[in-house]
């Protein structure tokens, strides 16, 4: 008997959603990549210290805890396509106002709005990467069986095409300096959302909203154990990642190239990885009795990776910058797929119904772990250097660890 084809269309237009959205999010993440590269390194060539580094990015972190649960939210009332064009238009605004940026002005005036129009982009990333997040537990809901692979997918080339987007800063810097590089980059997303308005169901995802606060901050105990363990395991990586190692590779003799290089490569490797997380965890029926055991497992071994070199980073060991590479390396495979993992399970603790503030809720920890390690980061270094820096990032993630023995094994469970 020949089957149906509803569940043929219904998939393959499920495919072809998720292709339009993870299209989507590449343009917008490569161009976000690209704007942390530049203004790290432009400032840092203008002579501003590791924390004022690190302040010039706050705003932007900070931005996304709210973006991120308001952005759900919003996902859920009007519908994901609405809130991809929204997220897409903010980062072009933010775009134009960084390049609105006068060498004239004081350092304080300069700062001031570097960290305004920065806030603006947070409030883009957050707002685009919920609103895909979302569209990919509908998209893989209509698929059966895909969520896992999707997830792994959609999260690990896009963190690959962030990489890039590492290297293509650096390069618009030196091609067309840093005003021409934010037009470039504003007129190449203007190309992306003209896709999105033309292609992305202008309902996708439109559901009935909580009406109250109260009600949306009622998750379930796996997303509030989970959402916990996000804030301390990218707080761990952005402790070392925003300040203390491209400033410590640069005082090495690395030059603004080769630091973007490693940067770009660690974050692409970091996609890679990622994206073949479901080939090295274990599956099981249920989508939880095997995947919350890794999560506690590979938390635990990448604690010891910052420990290790935070060690060797005290004992000067001899081309300790290249020591720091290798170990980073480390790593950033094992926080690669710890960030897998968890991105596979908040799909899977999230309801199909309200997934979308769901989502968004979790990822507003996501953005308050990248803040508080972005803060520091530059603190940290300011203080101890990158030996802090990496204690801070082995103590984030005993953190993680912890909250991770608690999160349950079976759906359904309330805090």
């Amino acid at each position: 008997m020949s089957p149906t084809p509803a569940p043929t269309d219904a998939a393959r237009t499920a495919a072809r959603n998720y292709a339009i959205v993870t299209a989507s999010y590449w343009g917008f993440t490569l161009t976000d990549g690209a704007l942390r590269m530049l203004v790290l390194l432009h400032f840092y060539r203008l002579g501003y210290s590791p924390f004022t580094l690190a302040f010039l990015f706050l705003l932007y972190e900070a931005a996304g805890v709210l973006a991120n649960l308001v952005g759900g939210w919003l996902a859920t009332r009007y519908g994901i396509a609405r809130m991809l064009s929204v997220g897409l238009s903010t980062q072009i605004v933010g775009f134009l106002l960084l390049s609105m940026l006068s060498p004239g002005w004081s350092a304080a005036m300069s700062v001031a709005w570097v960290v305004v129009a920065q806030g603006v982009c947070g409030v883009a990333k957050d707002l685009t990467k919920t609103a895909s997040k979302s569209a990919i537990k509908l998209t893989a809901g209509e698929a059966s069986g895909q969520l896992f692979r999707w997830v792994a997918w959609f999260t690990g080339s896009k963190n690959a095409m962030k990489g890039v987007g590492f290297f293509l800063g650096g390069l618009l810097l030196d091609l067309l300096g840093f005003q021409g590089a934010l037009w470039a980059m504003a007129a190449m997303l203007a190309v992306v959302l003209v896709g999105v308005l033309l292609f992305v169901p202008p309902l996708m995802g439109k559901s009935k909203a909580s009406k109250s606060a109260s009600e949306l901050f009622a998750k379930s105990r796996g997303i509030n154990l989970l959402a916990a363990a996000r804030v301390a395991l990218f707080g761990a990586r952005d402790v070392w990642f925003v300040v203390g190692v491209p400033v410590f590779l640069y005082a090495s003799g690395w030059t603004f190239t080769m630091v973007g290089a490693f940067l770009a490569l660690w974050t692409i490797g970091y996609g890679a990885v990622q994206a073949m997380a479901p080939a090295l965890v274990r599956r099981s029926a249920d989508g939880l009795s095997s995947e919350v055991p890794a999560a506690r497992w590979w938390s635990a071994g990448l604690a010891l990776v910052p420990m290790a070199l935070a060690v060797l980073v005290a004992l000067e060991v001899p081309a300790l910058e290249w020591v720091v590479v290798v170990g980073l390396g480390i790593f950033g495979f094992a926080f690669a797929v710890n960030s897998s993992v968890h991105s596979y399970l908040i799909l899977a603790y999230a309801g199909s119904e309200k997934a979308a503030e769901d989502v968004g809720f979790y990822y507003a920890a996501n953005a308050l772990g990248r803040f508080f390690g972005t803060l520091l980061s530059g603190l940290l270094y300011q203080w101890g250097g990158l030996g802090w820096s990496l204690s801070g990032s082995a103590a984030m993630l005993i953190v993680c660890w912890l909250v991770t023995l608690a999160l349950p094994v079976h759906k359904g469970a309330r805090a």
